[in-house]
């Protein structure tokens, strides 16, 4: 917790004095204490209370004040706040290697049948915006909430040669900043916004099965992430079992993947000398820590729905400093009234009984 004007918590120290002042007051009223010869008298005048039950208004009175003495600092709780307004940019790897059928069927359907659910999962909740990569990268879909079109976009992924993760990286902050103000594109001075306090309301998710491999350096366009203080999550998906690469005929992009090969009847098969399987782990646990985001690792496809379902979590739901003066205030009001009135209530004038 902290406080807006910490040095209003010296009203605090009128609680010592106003304890003071109840001691002398007392001390005086045993000095001033007459003798009486009738025990019914004394009775009578006695409220009718027992002894730990007087000192009820006087502990709810001190802590009412205490309360109103911190009330008055403007104090400030950090909580958890919704954030319906944010954005997110799903990235999403569609080189060659996405037609491994190490995941079933492949790893680009498996993929896009994730991301479709993903996005289904959150209609009515942030914007999502779609951006794809291969030898190069491309917005697909600015961020919107109109899950149709984003849906209609994943329908239609195409695969090519090459991996151009830190791109794709580029190309997600670019897409942001066209809807997003407080964030700089690529190529502009971000300002302050990396020294501001917390994240962006706009993340990026990144979901590859392989290793940049031309391009932007990932970990440049990390640092340009983090600059404007933008998360990047990270998901490495697929095995290190070697399987066939197939994919449907409509999967490819129509230029062709040179020494790869082409289609053959209704689906189509390729291969290369090279491991192009190969997840870069440690390149892309790097750019989650540079940018304050989280690596995952998905071997499947229930693996890979689990990852992208706890994401929303980390990015929807931001801490805000909230000012509580008004429940200190509220509470104090509260107990000092109940001092008050169980004080007048307990010394109210008592009927003498015969």
């Amino acid at each position: 917790m902290t406080f807006s004007w910490p040095w209003a918590l010296l009203t605090v120290l009128i609680i010592p004095l106003i304890l003071a002042i109840r001691w002398w007051a007392l001390r005086r009223r045993r000095r001033a204490a007459v003798r009486v010869t009738s025990i019914s008298l004394v009775r009578t005048a006695l409220p009718g209370r027992t002894r730990w039950t007087r000192k009820i208004p006087p502990a709810l009175f001190i802590t009412g004040l205490a309360l109103l003495a911190v009330g008055a600092a403007r104090p400030q709780a950090s909580v958890p706040v919704p954030q319906t307004s944010a954005t997110i940019l799903l990235a999403l790897d569609t080189s060659g290697s996405m037609c491994s059928t190490d995941v079933d069927p492949n790893r680009l359907t498996a993929a896009r049948k994730a991301a479709a659910e993903f996005i289904e999962s959150q209609r009515g909740g942030p914007r999502i915006g779609l951006v794809t990569f291969n030898g190069s990268a491309g917005l697909v879909v600015p961020p919107t909430d109109d899950t149709d079109a984003l849906t209609e976009a994943l329908d239609n992924l195409t695969v090519a040669r090459g991996t151009a993760i830190g791109q794709a990286m580029l190309a997600s902050i670019d897409a942001i900043a066209e809807v997003d103000p407080s964030v700089a594109p690529t190529g502009a001075d971000p300002g302050t916004g990396g020294s501001g306090e917390g994240y962006a309301g706009a993340a990026i998710v990144v979901l590859t099965d392989g290793a940049n491999t031309q391009g932007v350096d990932p970990q440049t366009a990390a640092q340009e992430a983090a600059s404007r203080r933008l998360r990047v999550f990270t998901i490495g998906f697929g095995t290190t079992n070697p399987a066939p690469m197939v994919c449907e005929n409509s999967q490819f992009d129509g230029r062709g993947f040179g020494g790869w090969g082409g289609g053959f009847g209704g689906r189509g098969r390729f291969d290369s000398g090279r491991n192009i399987r190969m997840i870069d782990e440690p390149a892309l646990k790097q750019i989650a820590r540079t940018t304050g985001g989280s690596y995952h690792r998905a071997e499947n496809a229930d693996q890979l729905q689990s990852a992208l379902d706890t994401l929303p979590g980390s990015f929807t739901v931001v801490r805000r400093q909230v000012d509580t003066a008004a429940a200190f205030a509220a509470g104090g009001a509260v107990l000092i009234t109940a001092a008050l009135s169980l004080s007048l209530w307990w010394n109210r004038p008592r009927t003498p009984t015969r």
